[in-house]
């Protein structure tokens, strides 16, 4: 596939719709000089909708054997695991991944896209943050295919992530079958639509569970902050006997901040957590998990991509990945 660029808007008009000089745009395309956070978010907005491209990508350019992996895979164990599995895929193929890490942010997102067409990637898996609507219109723009990982949206895009509501209500429903009854729920990043749908089942568990009051829902991407949420809430009569977490990172706080306030896992506090990974079973207590079908979620994205370089025209697919409950010691269990 040959993608039409000459029609870009010019630099000048990035500079106008942005409010700044021709100058200030070219410090952020070029990275030549740093700029003030809030104009290079305005630069890259702008971008983002008019569709700029850069110099380097004027004209007719053929596609390279490339294909763009942008989330925050620095960050998130679950996301390296499926990258490897990614670069298996990819390379049957004959392709190279190229990696451009969000940080789970919109400004940092469109940065991330810029850079991966500058390169002239063949498409992009995106794993979106809370706003991707700036990168995938400047992908769109370009005429770049994305596929979207993990975080499904409501949108017209192929995407594959796993099924997040029944998996975390039957983290609920386990803990509920050792007797408890007092729960609350450790939030990963908010605006992510895995939050919201793993939320969405930790309320489902506790209605099967006959539980119509609200359980606790607390923050925890910081262990230091997350401790002094536990500690406040342990403190209560009425505070919970379990928990919940809902991704791997948040896990590993509460672990850390329980650590900290001498909370025991299980005997203060019965714990399962949504996300496996490599150290859950050297954990003590080893963690009881669902497990996500990292290696077939990553090969499905290149697969899915694949087949959308082949045929633009079909209908965009959304895949659903089973889970697996893996139990161990951390929830009570022997």
């Amino acid at each position: 596939m040959i993608r039409n660029r000459s029609l870009s808007p010019s630099m000048g008009a990035v500079a106008a719709a942005a409010g700044v000089s021709k100058s200030t745009v070219s410090h952020v395309v070029n990275k030549t000089r740093t700029v003030a956070p809030e104009t290079e978010e305005a630069v890259l907005r702008a971008m983002a909708r008019l569709g700029y491209v850069g110099p380097g990508h004027t004209g007719s350019v053929p596609d390279a054997m490339t294909i763009g992996i942008a989330m925050s895979a620095m960050t998130n164990p679950y996301f390296g695991t499926v990258v490897q599995a990614m670069d298996r895929r990819a390379s049957i193929e004959g392709y190279s991944l190229l990696l451009a890490d969000t940080h789970d942010d919109p400004t940092n997102e469109v940065r991330a896209m810029t850079d991966l067409l500058r390169r002239g990637v063949s498409g992009v898996i995106l794993a979106p943050s809370s706003d991707p609507t700036a990168a995938l219109a400047y992908a769109s723009h370009n005429s770049v295919p994305v596929v979207l990982i993990d975080r499904l949206l409501s949108i017209g895009l192929d995407q594959v992530g796993s099924e997040n509501v029944e998996a975390t209500a039957g983290l609920v429903t386990h803990l509920g079958g050792h007797g408890h009854r007092r729960f609350c729920f450790v939030s990963p990043r908010s605006g992510l639509t895995t939050t919201e749908e793993r939320l969405d089942g930790f309320r489902l568990g506790l209605q099967r569970l006959g539980e119509a009051q609200a359980a606790p829902v607390l923050a925890g991407l910081s262990s230091d902050e997350l401790a002094t949420q536990l500690r406040d809430l342990l403190s209560r009569k009425d505070s919970p006997t379990a928990v919940v977490t809902g991704n791997n990172q948040t896990t590993i706080e509460l672990m850390k901040a329980c650590r900290q306030l001498g909370v025991s896992i299980p005997a203060d506090l019965a714990l399962a957590a949504f996300d496996d990974f490599e150290w859950a079973d050297i954990f003590h207590p080893r963690l009881t998990t669902v497990a996500q079908a990292t290696s077939a979620i990553g090969a499905q994205s290149i697969e899915l991509l694949l087949s959308r370089l082949a045929d633009s025209s079909m209908p965009a697919r959304t895949v659903r990945m089973g889970t697996a409950f893996v139990a161990r010691e951390s929830c009570g269990c022997p």
